[in-house]
């Protein structure tokens, strides 16, 4: 009997008993918390169209021009050179997500991610204003091909792909930026045919999740499915159904009006299957936690719905942990929640502190490879460098010079005149120090050089002198 039980999760709800795709019909969700998802979405997708759009500083507000290596999170920008900044912000937000499952399970899914939000509050929703609930789906999708199915069909597939091209263009923006985005427009599809190649590339990948993997990212594709496998325990709050008050002693059973189910051992579960057949994803709630529950609480609204009908307490299916259901505990703040927000407090203190100490303009003077010292006219002993200044503000630094700071010599630009950083961009060049070998003390000296714009000292690094090792 238990083994029936656990029968289903042998198999997936997307999948039928002969291998083939089970196509999901979920009905059209309606409530309280479906109405709160909404907000929710609306303002993240709006967030999520602008988000390239906004500049603070000149920076646009969120970048991943992963071929260029530049990334700007919040208005901060990153360069190659801060790629150790990128990798603590990443490893925050994977902890920042792990917390939020361990306490409060899937929520991440169900309000927060693009899949969820796209799927559900945009293209679901376009599908059921054509092609209506999940009766009428049902019916025109065992109708045969004729005026009235190839007129939605089309229609859907038109207004599909056309959702679909403009969020290309928005992932587009956020991987080349938005400036750049919206010159290619202007100079035209024909001037730029690699661009618009890519677009459509974006554009097809876009189309066939929306249109046709659907509910199967979250399944099948993605790992945070499985992960909160691992993550999850009896006191997380997860979208739960009440099997002790659905079930009592006897199981559920179908309503019958003016019954006494409390006296015949039956639990408030009428046996509906209406949360069944609003899930997007095609599970039964009432098996238990699953991969494949998203936590979109579209089952909570429809069985208080229910409940309401036949006169019967609401939160049969709420949110809970295993452990209020069974034992009546309320959530507590675990050790092992106190764990992560402690690690999670001091990445967020690490990476505060190297935002701080970062400098707008990144200095690094390397000896020429292959390069011995100079010996010059006057005791002079000289070392050729090459160097590399990276500015990562809007505005250019001008005036650009280099001075010894722990010796006592010359620093000599092969250009031999100050130069300046253009803005989010890097110079690069060759200089010599030169320095009288009395004042070096060994065969391999560290300078301290000055970067200065104007008077105004900006930056300070470090490099290596190489001198005769008879001249110790």
């Amino acid at each position: 009997m238990a083994q029936d039980q656990e029968n289903f999760r042998d198999s997936i709800g997307t999948i039928n008993e002969d291998g083939k795709r089970a196509w999901i019909f979920p009905k059209k969700p309606s409530g309280k918390f479906y109405e709160y998802r909404k907000y929710v979405s609306y303002f993240l997708l709006a967030f999520l169209f602008s988000a390239p759009f906004i500049k603070i500083n000149g920076n646009q507000f969120l970048m991943f021009n992963v071929l260029e290596r530049r990334f700007n999170i919040f208005g901060f920008p990153f360069w190659p050179q801060d790629f150790h900044l990128f990798v603590i912000s990443m490893i925050i937000g994977v902890i920042f997500v792990a917390l939020f499952t361990v306490a409060f399970g899937r929520i991440f899914c169900g309000w927060m991610c693009p899949q969820t939000i796209f799927m559900e509050m945009v293209f679901r929703r376009i599908e059921y204003w054509i092609d209506g609930d999940r009766g009428a789906q049902i019916k025109l999708d065992r109708q045969a091909w004729d005026a009235e199915k190839i007129r939605k069909r089309v229609l859907k597939w038109f207004i599909f792909f056309i959702i679909s091209f403009l969020i290309a263009n928005v992932f587009l923006a956020y991987l080349i930026g938005s400036d750049r985005l919206i010159r290619y427009i202007t100079d035209g599809p024909f001037e730029h045919l690699s661009t618009i190649v890519s677009l459509l590339i974006f554009t097809g990948v876009f189309y066939f999740v929306f249109a046709w993997f659907r509910e199967q990212v979250c399944i099948i594709a993605c790992p945070y499915g499985r992960m909160q496998g691992v993550l999850l325990d009896n006191k997380s709050i997860v979208v739960a159904y009440d099997h002790k008050r659905g079930e009592a002693e006897n199981g559920r059973k179908k309503w019958r009006k003016n019954e006494d189910r409390e006296a015949l051992g039956y639990g408030d579960c009428i046996d509906c299957f209406q949360c069944v057949n609003v899930c997007p994803t095609g599970i039964d709630i009432r098996n238990g936690t699953q991969l494949e529950c998203v936590n979109c609480t579209a089952c909570i609204d429809e069985c208080d719905t229910i409940m309401e009908k036949v006169n019967l307490p609401k939160g049969l299916i709420r949110y809970a942990s295993e452990d209020e259901i069974t034992k009546k505990e309320k959530f507590k703040f675990t050790p092992r929640l106190k764990g992560y927000s402690a690690v999670l407090l001091i990445l967020i203190g690490v990476l505060v502190g190297m935002m701080f100490l970062r400098n707008d303009l990144e200095a690094n003077i390397l000896r020429l490879p292959g390069q011995l010292y100079e010996h010059k006219e006057g005791n002079i002993i000289s070392n050729v460098y090459t160097y590399k200044l990276v500015n990562k503000t809007t505005k250019p630094v001008e005036d650009v010079s280099f001075k010894l700071l722990s010796h006592r010599g010359k620093v000599k630009l092969v250009r031999n005149e100050n130069f300046t950083v253009p803005a989010q961009d890097l110079a690069e060049g060759t200089l010599f120090i030169e320095i009288n070998n009395a004042a070096v003390k060994s065969d391999k000296e560290k300078l301290k050089v000055g970067v200065y714009s104007g008077d105004t000292l900006v930056e300070t690094t470090m490099c290596s002198f190489m001198a005769p090792r008879s001249y110790k």
